[in-house]
């Protein structure tokens, strides 16, 4: 039996450092995490006016306009 406690025991000691392991490992991706978004990889939030969508959309429908043109002169 004496051997198996120490077996025990050190099993206990291996998931004590795995368990420090985790923590390091935890603290390092939210520190990672945090400068992610300090770079400024994040997307502002960009709004659209409606004068600029309805711009955009009537040049999308020439755009159309000009392919179906060329489709029935083919």
């Amino acid at each position: 039996m004496a051997n198996l406690s120490g077996v025990v025991r050190e099993l206990r000691k291996e998931r004590q450092r795995a368990k420090r392991q985790m923590e390091q490992i935890d603290a390092a991706l939210a520190a990672l995490g945090r400068l992610h978004y300090r770079d400024g990889n994040r997307r502002k939030g960009h709004t659209m006016s409606a004068a600029a969508r309805r711009k955009i959309a009537a040049a999308q429908r020439a755009r159309w306009a000009k392919m179906k043109s060329r489709k029935k002169a083919a």
